[in-house]
């Protein structure tokens, strides 16, 4: 295994850092608050080798978990992973991983950069809508449809913005961070 280079480790940081602020301004929309957390989540996707977003978010959850204010509304601790919003934490190392394998393979295959990230995207917010959507069923004992349309259906025209967001950001910072493509 080779060590990460200064200007990943940095990287990493940096996006870390993002995932903090971006929970920073909550709006409450009911159980699922509305943040800035997918946007960046897709980012860490998009900026990533599969390995450095899986460790990126899981740093993360682990700053968390051990009772740092770095989620939605400034909050911490193992508590939040249990609640109803816990499923879409639960899933951003998997969604990263999978959103990053998936952009990577295609850009091998030469698929148009815009065309890998917009996949990238999506694999990020059907993930986590999927997995969020049955934690949250499972625990408020909603049935399926009750629970979509409160944990996930509010959100779907807003995740893709955020992920247009994330697509564009990418574009301009990929220079900056040394990002070469796979």
């Amino acid at each position: 295994m080779t060590r990460p280079s200064t200007r990943t480790i940095v990287t990493c940081g940096l996006l870390i850092a993002l995932l903090v602020v971006s929970c920073l301004f909550t709006i409450p929309l009911g159980p699922v608050p509305f943040t800035l957390q997918t946007a960046v989540i897709i980012l860490i996707s998009l900026l990533l080798t599969p390995g450095q977003a899986a460790a990126t978010c899981g740093i993360y959850l682990l700053m968390g978990a051990v009772g740092l204010p770095v989620f939605s509304s400034m909050t911490g601790g193992f508590g939040k992973f249990l609640g109803p919003t816990g499923g879409f934490l639960v899933s951003y190392p998997i969604a990263v991983t999978i959103a990053s394998l998936v952009r990577r393979t295609l850009e091998r295959r030469g698929v148009r950069q815009v065309i890998c990230d917009g996949i990238a995207a999506a694999c990020i917010i059907v993930i986590a809508d999927i997995l969020g959507w049955l934690w949250f069923m499972m625990v408020t004992q909603s049935d399926p449809l009750s629970a979509f349309l409160v944990a996930d259906a509010p959100f779907i025209i807003i995740d893709c913005a955020k992920g247009v967001l994330a697509i564009a950001v990418a574009a301009a910072v990929r220079p900056a961070v040394g990002w070469q493509r796979a």
